[in-house]
């Protein structure tokens, strides 16, 4: 099945398996070191060295995103362009689903916590469905290394709550 052919209904029909930690084939997380001392503190976001088998790629665009305290950005996905990001300032929820038929982890759903207090180089490749919810105040920045140019027609957009509603934070209890 091709990107675009995915639809609202088709999402709400499958049975989807939420797994701990990161399973789906492609998904990569490099962890990032910061340095502190008593001045403050320094992290390295991307270094062209990282793409010799560390499963980066080389970004051809680069651009920081803001996303309020609370907001739900989901769902959506690429047929041909990986996603690459770090955040740069905040706490981020970020949840993964794999809806690519061909694949050994389809419908697997992941979900993880990036941030200060957790850094990574997250790599989200084609035909992965994916979002984020700012957790923290003000507002989340992230830092997104894209394999390719921004191309509309290459993104595929579905409602944050058409699925799996249940799985985003904070859990109360």
């Amino acid at each position: 099945m091709h990107s675009g052919d995915i639809s609202t209904q088709w999402l709400q029909a499958q049975t989807f398996s939420i797994q701990k930690g990161l399973t789906i084939d492609g998904v990569c997380l490099k962890e990032l070191k910061p340095i502190v001392d008593g001045r403050g503190d320094v992290m390295e976001l991307w270094s062209e060295p990282w793409v010799d088998g560390q499963c980066i790629l080389q970004p051809k665009h680069v651009y920081h995103s803001a996303t309020d305290f609370g907001v739900i950005k989901c769902w959506h996905l690429h047929a041909s362009h990986t996603d690459q990001f770090v955040v740069n300032r905040g706490k981020l929820q970020v949840s993964l689903v794999d809806v690519r038929e061909d694949s050994p982890t389809f419908l697997h759903v992941n979900k993880l916590i990036l941030g200060i207090q957790s850094p990574g180089f997250l790599k989200i490749p084609p035909g992965i469905m994916h979002g984020w919810k700012a957790l923290s105040y003000p507002e989340v920045i992230v830092l997104n290394f894209q394999s390719d140019m921004y191309d509309p027609s290459d993104e595929y957009k579905f409602p944050w709550n058409c699925v799996l509603e249940e799985i985003w934070e904070p859990k109360n209890g």
